[in-house]
């Protein structure tokens, strides 16, 4: 089992930044990739951004593409979003999601993520 904790959501304005961080422990060298998503009230669970831990190869929403950037850091287990030049659209609660697909296109879809943190609420005002 891969388990994963979620820090660094919070209250910001429209235009500024807020860093994601996903601390993973457990099993981990069973996860191949790394995805955040989010989801709004009412709305679906929707893909944001992915990394590869070995690689490194990054895919992103093309809502989030040139705003959002996601790196990792392996020695720390960790993997981080940096959220640029928020806007209200962007509040949601977050989540970050392992996956242990040795497929090397980066899974966009909830349901080839096993393991899941608790996810953390990023709230943009306008």
């Amino acid at each position: 089992q891969v388990l994963l904790r979620e820090s660094g959501g919070g209250l910001v304005q429209a235009g500024d930044s807020l860093r994601l961080s996903c601390a993973a422990s457990g099993r981990t060298f069973s996860s191949k990739h790394m995805g955040w998503f989010r989801q709004a009230p009412g709305k679906e669970r929707d893909f944001v951004a992915g990394i590869s831990w070995s690689s490194g190869r990054t895919a992103y929403s093309d809502l989030v593409k040139g705003r959002f950037t996601i790196s990792r850091d392996n020695a720390k287990n960790t993997v981080y979003l940096q959220m640029d030049r928020m806007i209200p659209e962007d509040t949601a609660i977050y989540y970050c999601a392992s996956a242990i697909s040795t497929d090397i296109r980066i899974p966009t879809t909830t349901s080839l993520y096993p393991y899941w943190g608790q996810g953390t609420q990023v709230t943009v005002s306008s």
